[in-house]
């Protein structure tokens, strides 16, 4: 819990915060914009406006995010002799590893409570759409943080090993349109065993895009969910046993 505390206390000052709200609050009025652009009608409601605000977000916008945030974690252990400190500190490699991993989620939950925020005054204040946001996007959104386990795991590991900012976010842009790719081929095996790509399943859920059934599903959420864990157990672990061999610098 003090590997923790001591990662949040990092991010006072840490330009993670524009990230988290200006990165959804981009793809809102990207798909508020295209919506007014193209003169047509949200037929369904929120669902359509869920769809045209979030499939895209989840293909790329939403990997690259986390990735950069991973890179704005782990700057400060690659500035100046901060490593040498991290790395001759009483702190076990595993503790470092999944507290960088429990911030990255904490802003991932963040950056999706910006969107759904985003989503809501939208469609209020912009398209004036009765009701409520249902209550399934809830759910989905909470299955969406879930599956963002595994990209913060990943990325978190490629930003330790790389002193490059950039790299690693280039890393989470290629992951992305790998599973886009899986996604439209229908490889959904391969989909959901890669981050990036089970990432952006879940992000279709209840959408009827690309593999999806267009229906919230127990036995859905159940799969999305068992695979996040079971990815990030495995990226975490792996994460710690590099990070103990490492060296000072």
């Amino acid at each position: 819990m003090g590997a923790v505390r001591a990662e949040f206390l990092k991010l006072k000052r840490s330009l993670s915060w524009a990230v988290v709200v200006l990165l959804p609050l981009m793809a809102v009025i990207t798909g508020v914009t295209n919506t007014l652009a193209s003169g047509q009608q949200l037929g369904e409601g929120w669902h359509t406006l869920w769809m045209r605000v979030v499939v895209f977000y989840g293909l790329f916008p939403l990997a690259v995010g986390v990735a950069v945030l991973a890179s704005l974690v782990w700057r400060v252990e690659h500035q100046g002799g901060n490593w040498n400190a991290l790395m001759g500190s009483k702190v076990s490699s595993f503790d470092v590893v999944v507290a960088k991993t429990a911030v990255l989620v904490s802003l991932a939950a963040a950056l999706q409570a910006v969107l759904m925020g985003g989503v809501i005054l939208a469609g209020k204040l912009v398209f004036a759409l009765p009701g409520v946001l249902p209550p399934r996007y809830f759910l989905v959104s909470v299955v969406i943080i879930v599956a963002c386990l595994p990209v913060a795991a990943l990325q978190s590991g490629l930003s330790m090993l790389m002193r490059s900012f950039a790299a690693p976010v280039a890393v989470a842009l290629l992951g992305a349109t790998a599973g886009t790719f899986l996604l439209m081929v229908r490889l959904d095996t391969l989909s959901m065993i890669l981050p990036y790509g089970l990432v952006s399943r879940a992000t279709q859920l209840g959408t009827g895009t690309f593999a999806d059934s267009g229906t919230v599903t127990p036995a859905a959420v159940a799969v999305l969910v068992a695979a996040a864990l079971a990815l990030t157990a495995a990226v975490v672990a792996v994460a710690a046993a590099i990070l103990d061999r490492l060296d000072i610098r």
